[in-house]
Order: structure tokens, then C-alpha cells, then sequence
């Protein structure tokens, strides 16, 4: 399998969306799939009994699934957005190495 990318993930997301959802329908989907991952990891850390209904990792995937979601139907470039992000981040909180020399090391 090839690795997925926020553009490919972006472009599919973007052709799938392209009719019939907003923004706000994405959003309540996304905080419905938020309060999943808070149900996962109140059973992994036995605040509530493990009923299995709840799989951390697929969770997980539908937060990053209505998140990029909401970016491609607003023609957001989340790669562009997330390495500029981190590089303002890295300079308040004098971090190093910051994303994008991160990955020009390891590319």
C-alpha cells in the first residue's frame, strides 16, 4: 500500500464531500467522533468498564477523517497550514528541530 498523504486524503475527502455537507454538519460529526475517543480512553484507563465498543485507533481515524474533511470542502491546505503552524510554535517555545527541517532530515 502506498502511504497516504493529507493532499491525497484532502483530494478524496474534497470529491466525496463536494455535494450535500457544510462545514457545521462535518463539525457535529466531529465532536460526536471526539466524545467517542473520550468514551475509548475512559475504558483503556478503566475509568469506565470496557464494553468493546469503542476501538481507540478507528476513533481516532474519524477525528483526522472530519477534521481534513472540513478542510477540504473550505479549500484549506493542511500540510502548508500544519508546517507553518509548527514553525511559529517552534520559535515561541525555542524548540528545535522545528516540522519542515524535521522531514528535510528524514526525507
Amino acid at each position: 500500500m502506498d502511504k497516504l498523504t493529507f493532499e491525497v486524503l484532502q483530494n478524496y475527502l474534497a470529491l466525496k464531500y463536494k455535494e450535500g455537507r457544510s462545514s457545521t454538519g462535518l463539525f457535529m460529526k466531529l465532536v460526536e467522533e471526539i466524545g467517542e475517543v473520550a468514551e475509548a480512553l475512559n475504558q483503556l484507563e478503566g475509568r469506565k468498564s470496557n464494553t468493546g465498543d469503542f476501538s481507540l485507533e478507528k476513533e481516532l481515524a474519524d477525528v483526522i477523517h472530519y477534521t481534513v474533511a472540513i478542510a477540504s470542502i473550505n479549500n484549506i491546505d493542511l500540510s502548508k497550514v500544519i508546517l507553518e503552524k509548527d514553525k511559529i510554535a517552534a520559535i515561541k517555545y525555542n524548540q528545535s528541530p522545528n516540522l519542515e527541517e524535521f522531514l528535510k532530515r528524514n526525507m
